[in-house]
């Protein structure tokens, strides 16, 4: 079964191609029939898509507006499924990743090939920068943003609902907060067993300082634990409750993360790629982005809060050491 209702919020389960499994996406019933993201554009997530429909009464041409949680395909992939001319309501970063012109997708290209030559991978290694392209091809292709959101604003069709920034996992990433029954739609800033992954992305305005998504991810996750949730609808797999002792062993987790890694300096100063060689050794060439990321955070933590340093060589190579 991949539809569970909550009262007025539905959820419903679609399959995805990712390592990650199966995405949620939800109804709201509210002024307007609401879906909370989009799942992945495949014929099998739109099967499930529509199923899930027809099971609670709906068919696709009933939802009135989407609102998303955050730009990754996983989440905005049907949107070129959904009725025409219909609201997509998300973060203004949303709205780069949604049309994907040109001169978008190389800012992101030449974003990632420098800082990770500056990582110290090799150059041969450059093939990993088309990669990280590829899943866009599961993403919403003919879609754009109409309306742009930001904590504070009111979302349209549903009065009762408030919005709060939650970077970290993505730069674009919203979570939506009901106070009267203490329902937090989270996307995939709170998931049930496994930490969300802080992935590194360019800043929005090209040439300013990149964003430190581990940074982002952790201020995030103590901004929630002042809320009284009662429930959080998580982006995959089951909803979460008591988040308070959730969010304290993830912090405490990460840190101890972090310190495992400045233990790897002891020896001698090492890129961010020597790092992750070996924090993932039999993944880190399958799934550099995905490992980088990882590793990028837990140095940006390790500078932040002054266990570490970091020095760049004559050829801009940054190298780490413990402090």
């Amino acid at each position: 079964m991949n539809v569970e209702s909550f009262g007025d919020i539905i959820k419903i389960t679609l399959p995805t191609p990712f390592p990650v499994g199966d995405v949620n996406v939800f109804l709201i019933k509210g002024d307007r029939l609401t879906l909370v993201d989009a799942g992945v554009k495949t014929a099998a997530s739109f099967e499930a898509f529509t199923s899930g429909l027809s099971e609670v009464g709906y068919t696709v041409e009933d939802v009135e507006q989407v609102i998303l949680t955050h730009h990754h395909p996983d989440h905005i992939g049907l949107l070129d499924f959904l009725p025409e001319g219909i609201d997509i309501i998300g973060h203004p970063y949303c709205k780069k990743w949604l049309a994907k012109d040109d001169e978008f997708l190389q800012e992101n290209f030449l974003f990632f090939r420098e800082l990770f030559l500056q990582s110290g991978l090799p150059p041969e290694a450059e093939a990993v920068f088309g990669k990280i392209q590829s899943p866009l091809k599961f993403s919403s292709e003919k879609s754009a943003l109409t309306i742009a959101v930001q904590e504070g604003d009111q979302l349209p069709g549903l009065p009762d609902w408030r919005i709060f920034e939650t970077p970290g996992h993505a730069q674009s990433h919203l979570a939506f907060f009901r106070e009267k029954d203490g329902a937090l739609v989270a996307g995939d800033h709170i998931l049930a067993t496994i930490s969300s992954n802080p992935l590194l992305e360019p800043p929005l305005i090209p040439g300013t300082e990149r964003p430190k998504p581990q940074l982002q991810y952790n201020h995030s996750l103590k901004k929630m634990m002042g809320f009284p949730v009662d429930i959080v609808y998580t982006g995959h797999g089951k909803e979460v409750r008591n988040i308070v002792p959730l969010i304290t062993r993830r912090l405490e987790r990460q840190h101890e993360r972090a310190m495992s890694v400045k233990e790897m300096l002891q020896e001698r100063p090492l890129t961010a790629f020597e790092v992750c060689m070996r924090l993932f050794p039999a993944v880190y060439k399958k799934e550099t982005a995905l490992t980088m990321s990882e590793t990028v955070g837990q140095l940006d933590y390790l500078l932040d809060i002054g266990e570490a340093g970091a020095e760049q060589n004559d050829q801009g190579v940054l190298f780490y050491f413990p402090l």
